[in-house]
């Protein structure tokens, strides 16, 4: 070999070597660990815990990486207002997901920006093909795939089959019926201000009755109710253990006390044409620290594997392991490949006529106001309610004139303010200081109510 062919040789091998040496520099290391994901939900540990341990095995069959999903737990408000406040001193997310709480909480924190849209043009093209846009004029899934449903829920009254024939009490069909005399203290209700389901159900009320007539039964309905835990799960129990005749719930929750006690001791009814089935939903945060991973699991979440998990009972192949979840999916198809005979829940939410056009918008938009309003004439007042409303029953047993009962209620159920200055006001809600000059008023107008309720019926002096 030439002396030059040796150093051609040379120089060669030098450039080999070189760039070999660039490329393992440069070559990205494979990733160190499991993957993460975080969880921000008012779902009960039951439905976390079944779809968080069987998307992890899902996750590791579809990216061969194992991942660690931790998960927080407030009531739907609650939720809201931690994220609205993380996001006021931090522009990077703390949760990857919110899920659960229905559609105006989604709408609400869309509108604050502090959601994130889904990019995966394979779960957008699967959601546009299995997934009706609505349902009876509520949005199933954000039209820019900023949120989506994942299951279906309906609202209504339980009630305890043996204590209303105790009391003397109807079989409920109406949200009206919880106002009436002879249900005083036999009623229930979660504080909407930390429950979503419940405060939805007081959403309801005001879009089937109207601002004025939806007031006066929430009004009255509160007089009625005999306190306000903070958790919606409570209600039930207190009406399967026959210490409620009624109480508001959710349909899962029923659902699930009434195969726990019995159809027999325990009923439910969502009064027709007066409630609405709401998607409950799911969204990536602003800024989440595991995108791709948060994406996956939205994807799992809406998946075939992911919503049988919904619609069988616990044990069955595909089913959950160790709770029954008792939901309606949200995918029409799965209700004809799924014999009902086989599914937790009988009913097809794709075959139920509805009356009630509900407004998903208005109901995003005073969401916050709504609970601080609620709050301030029925809960922080709800002593104060309760001895004014237990002097009109008093007076109609009384032989009061009709005049001064009507009276009497008609200033019960009065209000401070109009449905349009409500939504007005709602744009400022943010703004703590009107927030708490409103809460004020209010307070105070209650007060001022109530005691005249009294006055005129002459109680008290």
């Amino acid at each position: 070999m030439t002396k030059e062919s040796l150093i051609a040789v040379i120089v060669v091998l030098v450039i080999i070597v070189a760039a070999l040496g660039i490329y393992f520099y440069r070559r990205p290391s494979a990733p160190q660990g499991p993957a993460q994901l975080s969880i921000i939900s008012p779902h009960w540990e039951g439905i976390l815990n079944e779809f968080i341990n069987k998307f992890k095995s899902w996750y590791e069959n579809q990216t061969g990486r194992p991942i660690e999903v931790t998960y927080e737990t407030y009531g739907t408000s609650d939720c809201v207002k931690r994220i609205e406040t993380w996001y006021q001193t931090n522009e990077q997310g703390n949760w990857d997901i919110l899920w659960g709480g229905g559609v105006d909480p989604f709408l609400k924190l869309k509108d604050e920006g502090l959601l994130q849209a889904v990019t995966d043009q394979e779960l957008i093209n699967y959601v546009k093909d299995n997934m009706p846009a609505d349902y009876h004029g509520i949005p199933m899934y954000d039209p820019e795939y900023y949120w989506f449903g994942t299951a279906l829920s309906g609202f209504g009254i339980m009630y305890n089959k043996d204590r209303i024939q105790e009391k003397g009490l109807p079989v409920p069909q109406t949200w009206e019926d919880l106002t009436k005399p002879e249900a005083f203290d036999e009623v229930g209700s979660a504080d909407p201000r930390h429950s979503g389901s419940t405060h939805m159900m007081y959403e309801i009320i005001l879009q089937a009755y109207g601002w004025d007539k939806g007031w006066e039964i929430i009004t009255k309905m509160g007089g009625n109710i005999r306190d306000f835990p903070e958790h919606s799960s409570t209600i039930p129990k207190l009406v399967a253990n026959g210490e409620l005749s009624y109480g508001l719930a959710i349909d899962f929750y029923a659902w699930g006390k009434i195969a726990e006690v019995g159809a027999d001791r325990i009923g439910y009814v969502m009064p027709e044409g007066l409630t609405v089935i709401n998607p409950d939903s799911i969204a990536i945060l602003k800024n989440a620290p595991h995108y791709e991973e948060a994406q996956m699991f939205i994807k799992f979440v809406l998946s075939d594997d992911g919503q049988k998990l919904w619609m069988l009972p616990k044990g069955a192949p595909g089913g959950p392991k160790n709770y029954t979840l008792g939901r309606m999916s949200v995918i029409p198809r799965l209700y004809d490949e799924i014999p009902a005979s086989e599914r937790a829940v009988q009913v097809n939410p794709f075959e139920i006529a509805s009356t009630l056009s509900y407004n998903a918008t208005k109901g995003g938009t005073r969401w916050a106001i709504l609970n601080d309003l609620i709050g301030a004439l029925i809960i922080d007042k709800h002593d104060e309610l309760r001895e004014a409303w237990s002097a009109i029953i008093d007076a109609m047993n009384s032989g009061v004139s009709e005049d001064k009962i009507n009276q009497a209620i008609a200033k019960l159920c009065e209000m401070p303010a109009t449905e349009e200055q409500i939504l007005e006001w709602a744009n400022q809600w943010s703004d703590e200081a009107f927030q708490q000059q409103k809460i004020t008023e209010w307070h105070n107008f209650a007060d001022q109510k109530y005691s005249e309720v009294l006055e005129i019926l002459g109680v008290g002096g």
